[in-house]
């Protein structure tokens, strides 16, 4: 069958979109690399710190399913710039007051907002792309999203050396704050679909249904293989004589394999040269490969060899999972389903490091990166066999 011509939409239209996933990256990432800087500067305990970097993940696990939903019922634009415009205040009150304990409500102040913006964002791409083209535009989403998640510690690092916590903060104020002056501008007020009653049992047998568990098990790995290599390829780098920077020049080259590689496997899809069954477990192996390398054979050349693999299996599998799942997804639903997606990605983000942190304590870091692998590979498993290809639905 020939697959449908894809529907242009105007970069004006998505472009407040692909800055909404950056900022919601940029944000957990970020902050969180500044406040393990700076800890000590504003009188975090360790006890402290680990609280206030969990308060972000914690309220987007709680929240994104929630406000997910309520895109479905009031349609994802005013749920999209209500949502920045939170993040932007919170940030701002982040900014101008430093107490630990408003650092710790800003932080959950901007995952509340981000758990409101962020799949309300999915679901816009979703739509607006259509099913023809859902691969190329979550193929550019997530290359921004990617990009944040990656280059958020670097600009972090950037903004604490140019004017400390308060500068980060203030950034991040502007950013949300632009995003959503140029939401409320160019992005178009799509209607709110009719819905049939959904009851408990319906909920739970369509997030329990393999086309939503799989593709987001995918989503989970590759978030973790990515939560993992940002931490941890920049202390591999430095184990290995590496200085620093050029520790965390690995994750720039993370950055933007992900980042170039996403679009391009969003067109392949789209135009029917790459299916999800087998696309999304072939970037998870590649991820394993870049894991397992750097496991095996820490050294100055596999530190970006790894940073490399990671990169481009992470920018295959991902807009491949997305676009699975809205292809599988009718559209009155699909800010609940995206944003319960999400969830599993902040899980997956959360539970990568500490997997690797709890077996490199227990074990060996060699033998953890080993463990990270294994889930991987197992992942990519469970997708090669599980995943189907999803019937066309009429654009």
């Amino acid at each position: 069958m020939t697959a449908p011509t894809p529907r242009p939409v105007a970069v004006r239209v998505l472009a407040p979109l692909y800055l909404a996933g950056f900022t919601t990256a940029f944000g957990a990432h970020g902050v969180a690399a500044a406040l393990g800087v700076r800890s000590d500067d504003v009188g975090l305990t360790l006890l402290s710190f680990g609280a206030i970097l969990a308060l972000y993940d914690l309220a987007e696990v709680l929240l994104k399913p929630v406000f997910g939903a309520l895109s479905d019922r009031v349609g994802p634009k005013p749920v999209v710039v209500a949502g920045l415009l939170a993040f932007a205040l919170v940030s701002l009150a982040g900014a101008v007051l430093s107490p630990p304990a408003v650092l710790a409500l800003a932080r959950l102040g901007q995952g509340a907002a981000a758990s409101a913006f962020s799949p309300a964002s999915s679901a816009a791409v979703a739509r607006l792309a259509g099913p023809a083209a859902v691969g190329r535009y979550f193929g550019r989403y997530g290359a921004w999203k990617s990009l944040g998640y990656a280059a958020g510690p670097l600009l972090g690092a950037g903004l604490l050396a140019l004017g400390g916590m308060r500068a980060l903060f203030v950034a991040l104020s502007v950013l949300a704050a632009g995003a959503a002056l140029w939401a409320a501008v160019a992005l178009p007020t799509l209607p709110v679909l009719p819905r049939p009653r959904a009851t408990v049992a319906d909920v739970v047998r369509q997030t329990t249904d393999r086309t939503f568990l799989v593709p987001t098990a995918v989503l989970a790995a590759s978030t973790a293989a990515l939560g993992v290599a940002v931490g941890f390829l920049p202390l591999v780098a430095t184990r290995v004589g590496l200085a620093a920077p050029a520790g965390m020049a690995a994750v720039t080259v993370l950055a933007l394999a992900s980042t170039v590689v996403q679009p391009v496997v969003g067109r392949l899809r789209d135009a029917g040269r790459v299916d999800t069954r087998h696309g999304a477990p072939g970037g998870l192996l590649v991820v394993t490969a870049g894991v397992l390398l750097v496991a095996v054979a820490p050294h100055a050349v596999t530190v970006y060899a790894a940073a490399l693999l990671v990169g481009l299996g992470i920018g295959t599998a991902t807009p491949l999972a997305f676009a699975h799942l809205a292809a599988a997804t009718p559209p009155e639903r699909i800010g609940r389903t995206m944003g319960a997606a999400e969830v599993g990605r902040e899980l997956g983000d959360a539970g990568g490091p500490l997997l690797v942190g709890a077996v490199a304590v227990a074990v060996s870091l060699p033998v953890a990166l080993g463990a990270l692998a294994a889930v991987t590979a197992g992942t990519a498993a469970v997708g090669a066999t599980a995943l189907r290809p999803v019937p066309p639905r009429s654009p």
